[in-house]
C-alpha cells in the first residue's frame, strides 16, 4: 500500500529524488501540449480507459512488460521528460502536492534534493511542479481535442501486428490513431475550425508519429537478439 504524505519543506527537508524509471511503462498518457515533442521520438496513439471507456492519448514506449526498449538509447531522456513520467511519485490532492513515500524514486541516496537549503523547491521539484500544472490544465484540453476528432469520425483502430526474428508473433489490440484519409476528406469548414482551434497540427502530429512504430519494432528485435 502507498504511504501518502503531504509534501512539506520541514518534514521532507532531506528528501532526495531519483530519476523516474520508465522500463515498465509501455504507454504513457500525454497531453496536447506534448504532442509535437513526443511525436519526434515516439508513436502517439489513443486507448480507452478501463473504467470509463473514454479515450486518452499516450506515447508508446515499448511492446511487452519486462522488455524495456529505451535503456541506453537516445529516447530515454525524452521519455523521462514526459509530464506523467516526470511527476512519478507526486500527486495533487486538495491543492496540495502529495507524495507516495514508498515510491522507488525516494529510496535512492544518490538522488537530488527536493528542497534547497532555504526550504524552497529545488530544480527537481520545480520540474515536477511544472509537470503537475501542465497535466492539470492539459488533460481537459486534450479531452476536447479527442471529442472533436470523434465527432468528425477521425479516430480509427490501428493494426499493430509484428513478427520478430525469434519467431515471436505479437498483436497489440485496443489502440487507435487518426485516419489520414478521413482528415484529408474533411469539408473546408471543419478543417478550418480545427486549424483555428490549434488542433489541425495536433492531428498531423499523431499521424506523423506513426513512423516510429517500425523503429521501435526494430529496437525490440535488437533487444531479443541481445538476450538470445
Amino acid at each position: 500500500m502507498p504511504t501518502w504524505e503531504v509534501l512539506n519543506s520541514q518534514v521532507h527537508a532531506d528528501l532526495r529524488l531519483g530519476a523516474p524509471v520508465v522500463d515498465e511503462r509501455l504507454f504513457v498518457q500525454i497531453v496536447a501540449t506534448e504532442f509535437e515533442s513526443a511525436a519526434a521520438r515516439f508513436p502517439i496513439l489513443f486507448s480507452k480507459k478501463a473504467d470509463t471507456g473514454a479515450f486518452y492519448a499516450g506515447a508508446m514506449l515499448g511492446f511487452k512488460p519486462g522488455r524495456p526498449l529505451l535503456a541506453g538509447s537516445r529516447d530515454l531522456s525524452d521519455a523521462q521528460r514526459l509530464f506523467d513520467v516526470e511527476r512519478e511519485g507526486f500527486y495533487v490532492s486538495d491543492d496540495s502536492i502529495v507524495i507516495d513515500r514508498d515510491h522507488p524514486r525516494f529510496g535512492s541516496a544518490e538522488g537530488k534534493p527536493v528542497f534547497d537549503w532555504e526550504g524552497k523547491p529545488d530544480e527537481p521539484l520545480r520540474r515536477v511542479q511544472r509537470a503537475l500544472a501542465q497535466l492539470s490544465v492539459g488533460l481537459e484540453a486534450t479531452d476536447q481535442f479527442i471529442r472533436a476528432c470523434l465527432d468528425l469520425k477521425l479516430i480509427e483502430p490501428i493494426d499493430l501486428t509484428f513478427r520478430f526474428d525469434d519467431g515471436e508473433h505479437l498483436v497489440l489490440d485496443g489502440l487507435y490513431t487518426i485516419s489520414r484519409d478521413a482528415l484529408g476528406a474533411l469539408e473546408d469548414a471543419a478543417a478550418l475550425d480545427l486549424f483555428r482551434r490549434g488542433w489541425l497540427h495536433l492531428a498531423y502530429a499523431v499521424i506523423g508519429s506513426l513512423q516510429h512504430v517500425p523503429r521501435l519494432a526494430r529496437l525490440h528485435n535488437d533487444r531479443l537478439a541481445e538476450v538470445a
